[in-house]
């Protein structure tokens, strides 16, 4: 038996429960999971749904139970079911986890009263039994003839089930009388909230189970099996169909759990603006966009689930019987944040247009070719946990529901709006045969008429911006197509509204599949941005590091001193919210939980003070380089005083590290590194530009080397470890020979740079770490540290082995040229946040030492 055999519409509504984030499956044994026989001993469950229900029990998130009026012990040993799932017996009084209720004297010797009436009635019909359970006892006649089936029964209701104390519940053929209170509609109350489940499907053939049909409520719903009157919204006619049913349910909520299908990160493309950035499948979903900004919630987040989350479609139209046909390629426009996407006969050209007031987010699509295209818009705001109502008008159609008004301009086209579950999708079949179809979306407005310019003049506005950009760049000559890519997509992270710069463009992207380390990025980091800008401007482009220094100006005047600096702030400089969890997103390949904001904001990461005094040197000397009369500002120049102050106060302490560890602190040596290189930098730059160093300067830099070198250096592993206290080896250790605070002819930075290649590069990529960091699961080795050890083969002389991981690292990049932030070398796809900066800015950075 198929899906297809049961009805529609109870297919659509196990698809809908299936997408719950937590769900009880419930379901009563005789009648839907084993079917009614006469001999209650011989009625064995059907194996389907014993399958069924034991791979139901084993997915994430999912709770799988038996209620049953049979004896615990007797359900156990027939239904042959695994301990994942739950078993409750005597209708709801037995749980496998001990009983719901104790039973006292009292009631134990009114049982044994019970007992012995029923006894006693049974004895003078034939094809009658009791059976005794440990707080009920149940008279069966299935087996006996009409006649003596009612005199029996007649004689239970008129004697012991009117005993005070007793409780009477009577099914198919059976009556039974408890000397406690037992309902199944109780007992599935009590497994939802164990279960924490927000819904519950539950499957019942007897009238004792409309006891259970009763309790639910909201999402939940019930199923009938076979006829009668119920409670239950559906119905299915036998045990066979429950078992189907439960496949089906099955099939959907692992598809929905794991993400199948989820593109491959590495094939993401990123739209860019000045403002805001979004994400585009290899086929042309828009599966990621934000508003009102990058680190606001998302409109379409279908990367992090299905398209429940939202998202936005277009493909080749080739009917409902015939799968859609892959795309021939995806690429940029040359020099551009424009992605063009190429079927046989259609074009899709995707792009973020630039001329729109602040606090709007607008997308423009453009559809050319000869056959005919399939629209899917999807918008789901607050990612997914808000429901909306899709208006079709005149021009286009119109959104409610959300905080701010979206529209999409699409004049002449025909929607079809559909509702599902909470939510409605518009559809249209477009034909760009006679000329190309434009959909605009505009979400912070209500305007749905013609824009001033023209479609062609906005995207020509667009793509000036990002062409004359990169004109500009002094790019390195080694692999120079994708270095113009790295730049541009480096120059798509930075928020031009604020200043500040994106570490990567999205949350939660797994750093292990199907793991839970998947963390927000969308925010700015001090030291990512510091870094990044610094990258930039070794490329020629010095505005982004004058505007991240601006925004940073704007957060020391918010806190009483820089020695207090958070590791990282929203877009806008603010604090970030409580780290938080959105169960309704089954995340990206089924990688949960889905985080917004950032738990590592409260950490204490020393580390972060050098990168922005060595991005304020790598400035002055641009400035200076390019003929300008104040190399360095006294406003840069009081920073740099700034961050040195913040050394001074706090460099002793242990911290959390650039990897953020959520465990206790440590003396890092990474961390202690840079605040040497804060000290050190911040001398040379004062005494290149002419300004007074502080006595005590000098002194600094030398203690903190001093100790680095005495407590850093772990003679036995012959390398310097991830921190004093611990022989593990940390990736970002090889900055003890990079910053220059020991010489690259020193034998103990060669022997760490080896130690590093041994026990954390493989193959293509170089680990972090591999010490035990408290979390579960595991990572993928980061493109950052890849680039770091290409920097150090070169510094001892390996040129060759840097020439050849190099080579890999730029293999890992996706079809249109990005990086995410992790590499599976095993698997051979990519991992974590994408795009993300660091990777970018190692790729950079290799290639300027390569070619020197």
């Amino acid at each position: 038996m198929s899906a297809q055999d049961l009805a529609p519409e109870l297919r659509r509504a196990l698809k809908d429960i299936a997408r719950t984030p937590r769900l009880l499956v419930a379901s009563d044994y005789d009648g839907c999971m084993a079917p009614i026989v006469s001999r209650p001993e011989d009625a064995r469950p059907n194996p389907d749904s014993v399958r069924a229900m034991r791979a139901i029990a084993d997915l994430d998130s999912t709770t799988a139970a038996v209620i049953s009026g049979r004896a615990l012990r007797d359900l156990a040993t027939l239904s042959r079911l695994p301990a994942e799932v739950h078993l409750v017996g005597s209708h709801g009084s037995e749980f496998d986890i001990g009983f719901v209720h104790e039973i006292g004297p009292a009631a134990q010797e009114l049982l044994a009263t019970v007992v012995g009436e029923l006894e006693a009635i049974a004895v003078d019909y034939e094809g009658v039994t009791v059976e005794s359970k440990p707080a009920s006892t149940a008279l069966h006649v299935r087996n006996a003839t009409d006649v003596d089936a009612d005199a029996a029964l007649h004689r239970v209701r008129t004697g012991p089930a009117t005993w005070d104390g007793v409780q009477v519940t009577e099914g198919k053929s059976v009556i039974e009388l408890a000397v406690i209170r037992t309902d199944k509609g109780q007992a599935l109350d009590i497994l939802r909230h164990q279960a924490g489940a927000g819904a519950a499907i539950f499957f019942g053939d007897d009238v004792t189970d409309e006891k259970a049909f009763r309790r639910l409520h909201g999402p939940d719903f019930g199923v009938k099996v076979g006829d009668g009157d119920t409670l239950a919204t559906y119905r299915v006619p036998d045990t066979d169909q429950v078992a189907t049913a439960l496949a089906f349910l099955y099939e959907e909520r692992r598809a929905w759990l794991r993400g199948e299908n989820a593109a491959p990160i590495e094939r993401l493309t990123m739209l860019a603006s000045p403002r805001t950035v979004a994400l585009v499948t290899p086929d042309a979903k828009v599966c990621w966009m934000c508003h009102p900004e990058p680190d606001s919630a998302a409109l379409f987040a279908s990367l992090l689930g299905t398209v429940d989350a939202g998202e936005f479609g277009i493909r080749p139209h080739v009917g409902d019987d015939r799968r859609p046909p892959l795309p021939q390629s995806q690429r940029y426009v040359d020099g551009t944040m424009t992605v063009a996407t190429r079927w046989a006969g259609l074009e899709v050209i995707d792009y973020l247009p630039h001329d729109v007031a602040p606090g709007r987010t607008d997308l423009i699509r453009v559809v050319t070719g000869a056959v005919p295209a399939l629209v899917e818009f999807a918008p789901r705001p607050e990612f997914g946990q808000t429901s909306v109502q899709i208006e079709p008008v005149e021009d286009g159609l119109r959104v409610y529901g959300s905080n701010d008004p979206i529209v999409l301009r699409a004049p002449g086209v025909t929607w079809r709006v559909d509702t599902e579950r909470f939510y409605q999708r518009a559809t249209a079949v477009v034909d760009p045969s006679s000329g190309p179809i434009v959909f605009e979306l505009r979400c912070g407005t209500d305007y749905i008429g013609e824009e001033e310019r023209t479609e062609a003049q906005q995207r020509a506005i667009a793509e000036e911006y990002w062409r004359s950009w990169a004109a500009d760049l002094q790019l390195p000559a080694l692999k120079r197509d994708l270095m113009k890519r790295s730049a541009l997509t480096l120059k798509g992270l930075v928020h031009a509204d604020s200043g500040s710069i994106m570490a990567a463009g999205t949350t939660s992207l797994p750093e292990e599949i199907g793991g839970v380390r998947n963390w927000d990025y969308r925010y700015c980091w001090l030291r990512d941005a510091a870094l990044t800008a610094s990258a930039l401007v070794s490329v020629g482009s010095l505005h982004e590091a004058e505007g991240y220094l601006t925004w940073l100006y704007r957060v020391l005047g918010t806190i009483s001193g820089p020695e207090w600096l958070h590791p990282l702030y929203t877009l806008h400089g603010g604090g970030l919210p409580p780290e938080a969890i959105i169960d309704s997103l089954p995340g990206y390949a089924g990688s949960r939980p889905v985080r917004v904001g950032n738990a590592a904001n409260q950490q204490v990461q020393l580390d972060v003070f050098g990168p922005i005094v060595d991005l304020i040197g790598h400035l002055a000397d641009a400035r200076a380089a390019g003929g300008a009369q104040v190399p360095l500002t006294d406003a840069d120049w009081d920073l740099v005083a700034n961050m040195v102050w913040a050394v001074e106060r706090r460099w002793f302490e242990p911290d959390h590290g650039i990897w953020e560890i959520r465990g206790n602190p440590r003396h890092h040596v990474y961390s202690k590194v840079m605040c040497w290189m804060t000290v050190a930098r911040a001398i040379t730059i004062g005494e290149r530009f002419g300004r007074e160093i502080e006595p005590g300067w000098t002194v600094l830099r030398d203690v903190i080397a001093s100790q680095v070198l005495d407590q850093g250096w772990n003679p036995t592993v012959r390398s310097f470890t991830a921190a004093y206290d611990g022989t593990d080896l940390d990736a970002a250790t090889l900055h003890i020979g990079l910053s220059g605070l020991i010489a690259a002819d020193d034998p103990r930075f060669t022997q760490t740079v080896e130690a590093t290649e041994a026990e954390l590069r493989s193959g293509a990529t170089v680990y972090r770490y591999h010490h035990d960091d408290g979390l579960p699961g595991g990572e993928g080795g980061f493109h950052l540290c890849a680039a770091w050890l290409v920097e150090a083969y070169l510094l001892i002389g390996r040129r060759s082995d840097a020439e050849a991981l190099f080579d890999q690292l730029v293999k890992a990049a996706g079809p249109t040229g990005l990086l995410s932030e992790e590499y599976d070398p095993v698997a051979e796809r990519s991992l974590g946040n994408h795009p993300q900066a660091y990777s970018h800015i190692g790729l950079l950075r290799c290639a300027a030492l390569l070619q020197a």
